[in-house]
């Protein structure tokens, strides 16, 4: 397990997924995005997760795509083959049942970076650099990740990452609002496990619901809202708010099912 290049554990309710080449930086082989997303879809799939974390095993988060492999699979023809599992794996990020939690540390690059802002929330060392390269390489970026992007940190620095192809590091991250918080580098595991354990413990139907709604609110599809909406209403006939409201009542600590 060890040598694999993505690590998946669940405990308590909560997976983790960890990519796992820190001889590399954890740059991300076209093998490597084709498991993300199944990974993501599987997890998504598996009633008893509540949330998922995803992060970097060694000093970095990622690199983003191997640039070893552009020559044979990321060149002419492949290229859109290649574009295509980058955004499947972006996609099943951010349409996980379920919050995704980012831990962000060293080198935050590329494709690393589209997978941190496909992620929920975002949390980061003092360490962490961030850049979209792109334009150094001569590449586009995929229309759905730059949504992805867009959304996380703002037009204006979407902007400013893309067209500059500029590193930033995790104040004007912060700064930005594409990170929730920076924590001291020996806490980030932790901080990031207590997050994931508070989501894991409140109502899965809330939690989802309220994770459409805000999707749909940035989206502004009507497919979405519809959805938001069907989520919503399936709250209020929902076990878990009878037993929300039973525990406030006897003031003791409810315990949810997802149902």
């Amino acid at each position: 397990m060890e040598n694999e290049p993505l690590i998946v554990k669940v405990t308590d309710n909560v997976a983790s997924i960890l990519i796992n080449r820190p001889q590399k930086k954890n740059a991300i082989t076209f093998a490597m995005w084709q498991a993300l997303s199944s990974r993501f879809e599987a997890l998504s799939t598996d009633p008893s997760v509540r949330a998922i974390t995803l992060s970097g095993t060694g000093s970095d988060f990622s690199a983003g795509a191997d640039i070893a492999e552009f020559d044979t699979l990321r060149g002419g023809d492949n290229a859109r083959h290649y574009e295509a599992a980058n955004s499947a794996a972006f996609a099943s990020i951010r349409n996980a049942r379920v919050p995704v939690i980012a831990a962000l540390q060293g080198i935050c690059f590329g494709g690393g970076f589209g997978l941190a802002a496909a992620a929920d929330l975002r949390l980061a060392t003092p360490d962490a650099l961030f850049a979209v390269p792109a334009a150094k390489l001569g590449l586009a970026y995929p229309q759905d990740a730059m949504r992805d992007i867009v959304g996380a940190a703002g037009p204006q620095m979407a902007r400013y990452l893309t067209f500059t192809g500029n590193r930033i590091d995790a104040e004007t991250a912060l700064k930005a609002g594409f990170l929730l918080d920076i924590v001291a580098t020996g806490e980030l595991e932790r901080r990031v496990a207590e997050i994931a354990a508070t989501i894991a413990a409140n109502a899965p139907l809330s939690v989802r619901a309220s994770k459409l709604a805000i999707h749909a609110e940035l989206s502004g599809n009507a497919t979405d809202i519809e959805l938001a909406r069907a989520a919503g209403d399936r709250t209020f006939t929902s076990a878990d708010y009878a037993e929300g409201r039973a525990a406030f009542q006897t003031r003791r600590k409810a315990e949810f099912i997802g149902l």
